[in-house]
């Protein structure tokens, strides 16, 4: 692995300037008016059973990701949008009773904490059966997140029984490649413990997601894109749907100390591109590839010349909900793409920094 203008190496940046970078990561703790306030709600195209539908995407206040205290990933600034705190069965009851307002009875509902929903902390346990209740009869979907070392069965087997739908449970397991996890995203588990949680949410009976990472730290843009092809093929017999999730910049974060010093830029949407086509020729049959990328088309997130982005961003979109990859083999060409090959050859030219 290698930096892009070479003067950090892993090891720095995952040491002192993760460390760095955390002192600023969490807010102080909540008041009582804070948490009764959800951070975010939208609506977002989704498929559900092969047929197109929306999904209601709704981002709970809560304490937020343990391991963003402890060290946290590179890529991940959504501490800064948490409680800083516990928030009580009450106070989560309070956001759920407020998003219930703007819901539409839409059959696809994604729920997220900033970290992990099966962690008592972030959720009380009484609070997780209310919720999967709330929708109850209207939602068939139920998405939540979380890391591996909190799924068991029978978190997933009583949520569940509270929807009285299908469950779907998400990890980011981000790159199949332990080296990868370890030295340019700072995961606390190695991808064994993501297969491993992927097979409990089957015997609990739920849907295994993985989100894979698409241009890490330290990675140049072909080993970006030759890391999460390859991670597709390996998680592909683990998982029933991957989401291939570009870097975007967010604050407060690893990748934005590089990308302020001019040492990192966002994956090219070019790279999206071949990475879709070439893990849908991967995938294990029956697995679904897709990927919506947060910040596309903008400096902070994957993008091109910011003229070509906006039709290639919609292509991306198409074939994630059809699951019909062939039109990106066939996307008009933009003067942007020889330069995207021109950067890709001269890469290896770049001093090696490991």
């Amino acid at each position: 692995m290698s930096t892009e203008a070479g003067t950090e190496t892993p090891a720095t940046s995952s040491g002192s300037v993760a460390r760095a970078v955390a002192q600023d990561r969490r807010p102080a703790p909540g008041s009582p008016q804070d948490a009764r306030r959800y951070v975010n709600l939208w609506r977002e195209p989704e498929a559900l059973g092969g047929e197109r539908t929306t999904a209601f995407v709704l981002i709970l206040r809560t304490r937020g990701c343990y391991w963003a205290d402890l060290k946290g990933c590179t890529m991940c600034g959504y501490a800064r949008d948490t409680l800083g705190r516990s928030a009580t069965e009450e106070e989560v009851a309070e956001q759920v009773d407020r998003a219930l307002l703007e819901y539409r009875g839409e059959p696809y509902v994604k729920i997220f904490t900033s970290g992990s929903f099966f962690d008592e902390r972030e959720v009380p346990l009484p609070s997780r059966a209310r919720i999967a209740s709330a929708f109850q009869g209207k939602a068939r979907r139920l998405l939540v997140e979380t890391l591996p070392e909190f799924v068991d069965e029978a978190n997933v087997k009583a949520l569940k029984e509270a929807l009285g739908g299908e469950i779907e449970v998400s990890l980011g397991l981000e790159s199949a490649q332990e080296e990868v996890l370890r030295r340019a995203v700072n995961k606390n588990s190695p991808p064994s413990a993501y297969f491993e949680a992927a097979a409990r949410v089957r015997r609990g009976g739920g849907s295994p997601k993985a989100y894979l990472l698409l241009k890490p730290p330290y990675l140049t843009e072909r080993e970006a894109i030759e890391d999460t092809v390859l991670s597709v093929r390996l998680a592909s017999e683990h998982f029933d749907t991957l989401s291939i999730n570009p870097v975007h910049l967010q604050g407060g974060t690893v990748v934005e100390h590089l990308f302020r010093r001019g040492l990192y830029r966002p994956p090219w949407i070019w790279s999206l591109v071949e990475t879709l086509v070439r893990g849908a020729a991967e995938r294990k049959k029956g697995t679904r590839l897709v990927s919506f990328p947060t910040s596309g088309g903008n400096r902070r997130g994957v993008h091109n010349c910011l003229s070509c982005d906006r039709a290639l961003l919609s292509a991306i979109e198409e074939a994630s909900l059809s699951q019909d990859f062939g039109p990106l083999e066939r996307l008009p060409t933009c003067p942007c793409q020889e330069r995207w090959r021109l950067e890709q050859a001269l890469e290896p030219l770049a001093p090696e920094t490991t």
